[in-house]
C-alpha cells in the first residue's frame, strides 16, 4: 500500500481539485450528474479516476465519502476491515 495513491489533489484547468479513485461506471454517473463539480481527469481519466473540483459550494462530505472509498479500494482487505463499514465512525 505504500506505493499506491488514492487521491492526488492539485489544479485542473485552473481549479483547485482532487482525483479519487473510483469504483467502475462511478465516474460516468456523476460527471452527468454535475458536469459542473465533476469531471473526467487527464491521465488517470482513462482508468475511471474521478476529478472533484474544490471551489464554489463544496459537498465536504461527499468528497470525504468518495475519499474514504478511494483509499478502500487500494487499502489491504485486513486494514480497511478493521475501520469497519464505509461512513460508520
Amino acid at each position: 500500500m505504500r506505493e499506491k495513491m488514492f487521491a492526488i489533489c492539485g489544479t485542473s484547468s485552473g481549479r483547485l481539485a482532487v482525483t479519487v479513485k473510483a469504483p467502475r461506471g462511478a465516474q460516468e454517473v456523476l460527471v452527468a450528474y454535475d458536469p459542473e463539480r465533476y469531471f473526467v481527469p487527464a491521465y488517470v481519466g482513462k482508468a475511471g479516476w474521478i476529478g472533484i473540483a474544490l471551489d464554489g459550494r463544496v459537498d465536504w462530505d461527499q468528497v470525504a465519502a468518495l475519499i474514504e472509498q478511494s483509499w478502500r479500494m487500494i487499502a489491504p482487505k485486513k486494514v480497511a476491515a478493521k475501520l469497519g463499514t464505509a461512513g460508520e465512525p
